[in-house]
């Protein structure tokens, strides 16, 4: 796993916040939901390669 990664999330952490404050300040609550929803969404499938590539770990190391 490269520190590339924990980076990029925590872009995308920083922007949606950002972005979120600026929706909620000007009334669009939903729409701040629904990129809080969409940036959780981006995230999972960039980290769903890592957690793949651990479970394979993990049953080729119990495999008996």
């Amino acid at each position: 796993m490269s520190v590339g990664i924990i980076f990029k999330i925590a872009a995308v952490g920083i922007l949606v916040s950002v972005l979120c404050q600026l929706l909620k300040n000007s009334g669009r609550d939903d729409l701040g939901h629904l990129l809080s929803l969409t940036g959780l969404l981006v995230v999972l499938f960039w980290v769903l390669p890592y957690v793949l590539e651990l479970f394979e770990t993990m049953q080729s190391l119990f495999d008996l």
